[in-house]
C-alpha cells in the first residue's frame, strides 16, 4: 500500500494536462523546416523556442532548459550529433529528451545518432502524426520524471 494519497498520485500521472508547461527547443538551419514543425507542434499546445545552428542551440539549452530538443543533424557551426553529445554528457542537461530530425537515413547515421545519446530519430520529410506521437511520448516521460523528482525531494525527504 502506498503512503501517497490517491489524488496526488492521479494528479502526478495526468501529464497531458501539463503539456502546455513543456518547453520544446526546435533547432534547424532551414527556416521552412522550422515553420513547418512549429505549425505541427501547435497541436500539442506546448511552448516552443527555436535556434538556427548548433552553437545557438547550446546557448538556448543552457538559458531556457527545454524539456525536449528537436534537433537537425546537418547544421553550421556545430552538428546535431555534437549538440546531442554535449547535452547528454552534461549532468545539468542529460535528462533533456532529444529527437534528431534529418534527411540522413543510412544505418551509420542512425548508429552515430545513438552513440551521441539521442532518445529518438526522425527522417525528413517529417510525418506530422509520427512527430507528434514521439514528442508527446517523450514529453510525458520527462514531465513524469520531473514530478517524481519533485515528490522525492519534498519536505518529508529533506529532513532525513
Amino acid at each position: 500500500m502506498s503512503d501517497t494519497p490517491p489524488d496526488i498520485a492521479e494528479e502526478a500521472l495526468d501529464v497531458d494536462a501539463s503539456l502546455p508547461e513543456a518547453l520544446v527547443l526546435l533547432v534547424d538551419d532551414n527556416q521552412q523546416n522550422l515553420e513547418l514543425i512549429l505549425a505541427y507542434l501547435d497541436d500539442l499546445g506546448c511552448r516552443t523556442v527555436t535556434a538556427t545552428d548548433g552553437m545557438e542551440a547550446m546557448q538556448k539549452v543552457e538559458q531556457d532548459k527545454p524539456d525536449l530538443v528537436l534537433l537537425d543533424v546537418m547544421m553550421p557551426r556545430m552538428s546535431g550529433f555534437e549538440v546531442c553529445q554535449k547535452i547528454k554528457s552534461d549532468p545539468a542537461t542529460r535528462d533533456t529528451a532529444v529527437i534528431m530530425v534529418t534527411a540522413l537515413n543510412e544505418v551509420p547515421d542512425y548508429e552515430r545518432a545513438v552513440e551521441s545519446g539521442t532518445d529518438d530519430f526522425l527522417s525528413k520529410p517529417v510525418n506530422k502524426i509520427e512527430l507528434l506521437t514521439r514528442v508527446k511520448s517523450l514529453l510525458r516521460v520527462r514531465l513524469l520524471r520531473k514530478r517524481l523528482d519533485a515528490l522525492m525531494s519534498g519536505p518529508d525527504q529533506q529532513g532525513g
